[in-house]
């Protein structure tokens, strides 16, 4: 079994909490997570087990083990018997795990149900540095991180990943009330994984799929909350310079975004017009599952002046401002280190990395040029 980054989070929760709820994409890993806990499983999108609970709802909140509750957006009639199971002992820690896969339909039932009985824990498909040998780690930016979506069987790629954008279009966007139909929802999809790494512009993206602004960000706001994309914000600050105000669009899962794009293979990948853009939201992705797997608190922008001057992910976590540079390149130059020490400078920066495949990293505290390990063993430690 791969060990996953937030599980000592998780138990940390668990101990400090009634409740914790573990949220992220469909067949992430949730489960086997959740299970490897121990205690008694129940998946609420059958009809089955839901009677089984009910039946048996008495001595399960009895007894002193866990229960894990697996899907629980989709039997909402949970919530209100879990907040009073945790009412009648509230000094009892660490008695429910609840697993979902849709977080507005969920959220909105635990804030109303279960606020400050429960903690929350975002759960990524497998990051980079929880893969067990080089060669998972050498082909997952081209497969991404899904466990039965090219980690373990590289030949399950890209006809997983198809099918998987299929049945999130199919059966769980409408079901949290996404109102369009599966088609024109992947043809965003398609349209979205084009502007990967972009500003994002509803009016743009509008008029060309015959849709005003505001259909197109409600449309996306369920995308997002279906963990397939995030919108990164800008970042602010009084400034002389005027800044651009948009978010960057960017695929969570690199797997999924270069299925969506027809993208077969390595040799591939690595000669599309996207691959820039694509390692890009990769290395963001590596980073702020980290960061949300240790539990540390931070703040996630991008910086862009509107005179050309830009840094791809800051990072804020406590004092310490990091401004991130992604380069997919073994020899960055000269200038490129001369821009992001500007733009370092623009934002007070505390420190300024230059994130490339460079075969040596380079550098001290305040400036540092490396690959991707690196930069994350310096995110753990920021987060320790």
């Amino acid at each position: 079994m791969f060990r996953r980054h937030c599980a000592p989070l998780l138990r940390r929760l668990l101990r400090a909490y009634p409740a914790a709820t573990l949220v992220g994409p469909r067949q992430c890993g949730k489960t086997t997570l959740a299970r490897s806990l121990g205690g008694e499983y129940f998946d609420l999108e059958l009809e089955s087990e839901r009677t089984r609970l009910d039946l048996e709802w008495t001595r399960l909140i009895e007894k002193k083990s866990l229960l894990i509750l697996d899907e629980a957006q989709t039997y909402p009639a949970i919530f209100p018997r879990l907040r009073a199971a945790i009412d009648a002992d509230r000094r009892r820690k660490g008695r429910f795990v609840l697993l979902g896969s849709v977080t507005p339909s969920l959220m909105h039932s635990v804030s109303e149900s279960l606020a400050g009985r429960m903690a929350i824990l975002e759960l990524t498909p497998f990051l980079v540095g929880e893969l067990t040998t080089a060669l998972m780690r050498d082909r997952h930016f081209l497969l991404g991180g899904f466990p039965d979506g090219g980690v373990r069987k590289p030949s399950a790629y890209p006809a997983w990943e198809n099918n998987y954008i299929r049945l999130i279009t199919e059966r769980d966007l409408p079901l949290i009330g996404i109102p369009c139909t599966p088609q024109v929802t992947q043809r965003l999809l398609r349209m979205l994984a084009a502007l990967n790494g972009q500003q994002w512009n509803a009016s743009d993206l509008g008029r060309s799929m015959g849709l005003n602004y505001q259909t197109v960000t409600r449309y996306t706001d369920f995308i997002e909350g279906a963990f397939l994309v995030r919108r990164l914000p800008a970042f602010h600050a009084n400034l002389s310079k005027r800044l651009v105000k948009a978010p960057k669009i960017h695929w969570r899962d690199a797997g999924l975004l270069h299925a969506t794009l027809g993208i077969a293979d390595t040799r591939a990948l690595h000669s599309h017009p996207v691959v820039g853009a694509s390692w890009e939201s990769y290395v963001i992705e590596q980073v702020l599952g980290l960061l949300y797997a240790m539990g540390t608190p931070h703040t996630a922008s991008h910086f862009r002046s509107s005179d050309g001057y830009e840094v791809d992910l800051v990072i804020e976590i406590g004092r310490a401002r990091l401004a991130i540079e992604i380069k997919l390149t073994t020899n960055p130059t000269r200038a490129d280190l001369a821009q992001l020490d500007k733009c370092a400078e623009l934002i007070g920066a505390t420190r300024s990395i230059l994130v490339s495949r460079v075969p040596k990293d380079a550098g001290d505290s305040k400036r540092l040029s490396c690959g991707l390990t690196r930069l994350l063993k310096e995110v753990r430690t920021l987060g320790g």
